[in-house]
């Protein structure tokens, strides 16, 4: 009797367990970083307060170091790390050293999970399979392969566990690189888009491994990324960790399928997703995005060495002051901004063209005078804002020319179809104004230009400055094909921007109206149709 009522004691027991395991709560946290574009150290970083803009001291990896153990501190054994991609791109010290200086800092931060952004494959195939496979971590991408032999680059899919938690994570890379950069940078990489092929492995992933939540790990942009959360394609998806457009995310998109994220750039910040899991089943979620700011996390000291170590044989260099500013230098802006109208003003300045041309590049950091003075622009400054160092090039087009090529730059950043943008912001532009609108239908958005005051004649032949983008054809300019009298410089973007530095600071460069959407207001940050989402 003693034996049966022990027996029947330890089964009750042993039922009471079960039964609190079923309903116990199990959280896990996601800390993800994206597009930190080569930034070493905290830096000034923009923000939109009540209309206005403000800036702060944000970032750094030592500091970003530091939150990680914080974090994992809070719930040891149930953090995991990601990056989305665009690290090794984007700085002097990443474009010095090819992206050679971050394999060491990436061990010591301790990423759990990786994958290539558009930029990763800057330095080529083959440097970017050394830096990444030096990571010794996880690398996941669906969607690059080897051109000549069919196989994947990296695995497509990476699986883990926590206390009986399975979670899958599935990375997707922008089909668009070869178009979007350089083409010669993605020599040897063939890309496939969101295809039927991504569809697939969604399904195997969810039958195969049964997990409990997957994660689609997407580099192509927050248009895009919302526009796949409510396609079919991500039927059983639950979250979409999204990068490449710099946007800061701060609640969650909810798609018809998966919610979205993106968590800023440049190291700024950090996406913190806490999952919440009860009986295996996920029951809910929190969403916070983290400011890295330097006050609140110093320096980690191992992290910061590494650092220091990584920067030591460029630090001359980089920090070599080339002008002044006594206006602050920021991007952000969707349609024109300060630093890419100082660019386009060295370039015509230096060439004599009627009209200079520069990508619609998301990245570099606020340069921001302060205490009354002019603000030092480094020769890493410089880096920043154009990380690939190419020659001039000059040619000569037709007014009408210009205006197909306006349509399309401006379809490709504001198309009601999220799969036919572009990924950048609106080309930038000296010595031409354009008026537009931009929620027209295609074709129809451009209203006037104007080149160096007078109206644009469509016979009449202009001439253009713009950089070689290696693995363009000759005639090709920014993307605007078939010019003429084509040319290629001596000099260098760089040297251009520091001559016309020399001779001009301290600048003060601001908006000034040579690109205006009549139907977007005077702060023209992006936003995304069909939610409520704000940038500041």
């Amino acid at each position: 009797m003693q034996a049966f009522k022990i027996l029947l004691a330890a089964t009750l027991l042993l039922g009471t367990a079960k039964l609190q395991a079923q309903t116990d709560t199990l959280s896990i946290s996601l800390l993800q970083t994206a597009d930190i574009h080569g930034q070493l150290d905290a830096h000034d970083e923009l923000f939109v307060e009540d209309g206005q803009l403000v800036f702060r001291e944000r970032g750094g990896l030592a500091h970003i170091k530091t939150l990680f153990d914080r974090e994992r501190a809070k719930n040891p054994g149930r953090t995991l790390i990601v990056d989305s991609g665009d690290l090794i791109q984007g700085s002097g010290y990443a474009a010095r050293s090819q992206g050679r200086i971050f394999p060491p800092i990436v061990r010591e931060m301790g990423y759990d999970l990786l994958q290539p952004g558009n930029w990763e494959v800057v330095y080529g195939k083959d440097i970017m399979l050394e830096v990444m496979n030096a990571y010794n971590t996880n690398i996941i991408v669906q969607n690059m392969k080897h051109e000549d032999s069919g196989e994947q680059l990296f695995a497509p899919y990476w699986t883990t566990e926590i206390e009986g938690i399975k979670l899958a994570f599935i990375g997707i890379n922008d089909p668009d690189v070869p178009v979007r950069q350089n083409p010669s940078f993605s020599e040897g990489i063939a890309f496939n888009p969101i295809n039927e092929e991504v569809k697939a492995l969604i399904r195997a992933v969810q039958e195969k491994e049964k997990p409990a939540a997957v994660f689609l790990m997407t580099h192509i942009g927050i248009f895009k990324q919302v526009d796949l959360a409510n396609s079919e394609a991500a039927s059983g998806v639950d979250y979409v960790l999204g990068s490449d457009t710099h946007e800061r995310i701060r609640k969650p998109i909810r798609g018809k399928h998966a919610k979205v994220t993106e968590p800023g750039a440049f190291g700024s910040f950090v996406g913190k997703l806490t999952l919440h899991f009860v009986g295996g089943k996920l029951v809910g979620d929190d969403y916070e995005l983290l400011e890295v700011d330097p006050e609140v996390y110093p320096a980690d000291p191992k992290a910061a060495a590494l650092v220091e170590q990584a920067k030591a044989p460029w630090k001359e260099e980089m920090e070599t002051v080339v002008g002044h500013s006594s206006t602050p230098l920021y991007r952000y802006l969707t349609v024109e901004n300060p630093m890419d109208n100082m660019i386009t003003d060295a370039l015509r300045w230096k060439t004599g063209a009627d009209i200079a041309l520069s990508n619609g590049f998301r990245f570099g950091n606020p340069i921001v005078p302060k205490n009354g003075a002019a603000a030092p622009i480094t020769r890493g400054d410089i880096y920043n804002m154009l990380p690939v160092n190419d020659y001039v090039k000059t040619g000569k087009v037709s007014g009408q020319q210009l205006l197909d090529w306006l349509e399309k730059e401006i379809h490709n950043v504001f198309a009601a179809n999220p799969m036919e943008r572009f990924g950048g912001w609106l080309v930038r532009f000296s010595g031409m104004e354009v008026t537009f609108v931009a929620n027209a239908p295609r074709g129809q958005r451009v209203q006037e230009v104007r080149i160096n005051g007078a109206a644009l004649q469509k016979q009449k032949t202009y001439s253009l400055a713009t950089c070689v983008r290696p693995g363009d054809p000759d005639h090709a300019l920014c993307r605007l094909h078939h010019a003429t009298d084509v040319a290629v410089e001596d000099y260098t973007l760089h040297q251009a921007l520091e001559d016309y530095l020399k001779v001009h600071s301290p600048i003060d460069p601001r908006v000034d109206g040579r690109a205006r959407a009549t139907d977007l207001g005077p702060l023209p940050f992006s936003t995304v149709p069909g939610t409520n989402y704000e940038f500041r």
